[in-house]
């Protein structure tokens, strides 16, 4: 999603790492015309966790008849982004040639690589009558030696994704390999992404195998010993700590995390280890280099002036 990607000095506590939590983070609220954004990365005092670059929870948001979401073609590079719906449907089309309407439960990982243009709508059909929309929007920096790989798009349905039951708890593992399971979906570099939904008063011991995590409260409150979590809330991991929740009510989380790749530098929609690549990105998008949408070739997002 296209989408400004200034820093700015979001909430952040210091917590105390006994309890596992080095830092939690309140997202800030972006109005983006009709429905809210909740930004928790980058953020002032946490540029990324693990590959994670970029961390949206867009809606939850009801659409009258006749609205909903319009991003027009916009360009990426160097990065792979994640598309995860908990509500609703988006349909993605992009200057590959794919064209797919995304829906909840499912994972749509796009490659942008050595650049890529997508668009974000929805049919005309939802929008005739009141829809909602309610996912994360993720952006994976790639490791150095595949930022310029060939784009691609990657699509995994809701049956793909394997599920595990954790003392009471169901679990989706989305990306990489927890409680004993493996996701189909593809990596670049050693990744987690993980869902789970929990019943006020049941705990879950976090999988703690990454070398960086952080927890995002969907929905509802989460405990850590003295710590609390609450709705859309993360809270960055110690390294090396386990970590065991209990819901305070009923409560979705996800779990992202990953090894660490290094500084990236971040401008609009574009991602790169190298300075020099995301002017170069600026003037190929402001010159027209770039390839356009298959049927949707018309509009498109300006180069943003500052």
């Amino acid at each position: 999603m296209s989408i400004e990607t200034d820093i700015e000095d979001d909430t952040i506590e210091q917590a105390n790492p006994c309890t596992g939590i080095d830092l939690m983070i309140v997202p800030k609220e972006h109005d983006l015309g009709g429905f809210t954004v909740r930004r928790a990365l980058p953020s002032a005092k946490r540029r990324m966790v693990g590959p994670w670059i970029f961390f949206d929870h867009m809606g939850p948001a009801v659409f009258e008849p006749g609205q909903g979401v319009d991003v027009r073609p916009h360009p990426h590079i160097n990065l792979a982004t994640v598309t995860y719906l908990f509500e609703g449907e988006m349909l993605h089309r992009d200057s590959l040639g794919n064209e797919l309407t995304i829906t909840p439960g499912a994972i749509n990982l796009m490659v942008a690589g050595k650049g890529i243009v997508h668009s974000e709508r929805q049919r005309e059909e939802i929008k005739a009558a009141n829809n909602v929309l309610d996912g994360l929007q993720l952006w994976l920096a790639l490791p150095e030696a595949d930022e310029e790989t060939d784009p691609a798009f990657h699509h995994y349905g809701r049956e793909q994704i394997p599920s595990v039951d954790v003392d009471g708890v169901p679990v989706r593992v989305l990306i990489g390999a927890a409680y004993g399971v493996q996701s189909p979906v593809r990596t670049f570099a050693q990744t987690l992404y993980v869902e789970a939904a929990l019943k006020a008063g049941q705990s879950l011991t976090l999988p703690d195998g990454a070398e960086e995590r952080a927890l995002y409260v969907v929905k509802g409150r989460l405990a850590a010993l003295d710590s609390q979590i609450d709705q859309h809330g993360m809270a960055v991991l110690h390294t090396g700590h386990t970590v065991t929740v209990r819901a305070v009510e009923d409560t979705q989380l996800a779990l992202i995390g990953g090894e660490a790749l290094g500084p990236r530098h971040i401008w609009w929609n574009f991602v790169s280890s190298r300075k020099e690549r995301i002017e170069q990105a600026k003037a190929d998008w402001k010159n027209g280099a770039f390839p356009k949408v298959p049927g949707d070739e018309v509009e498109f997002i300006p180069l943003p002036e500052r």
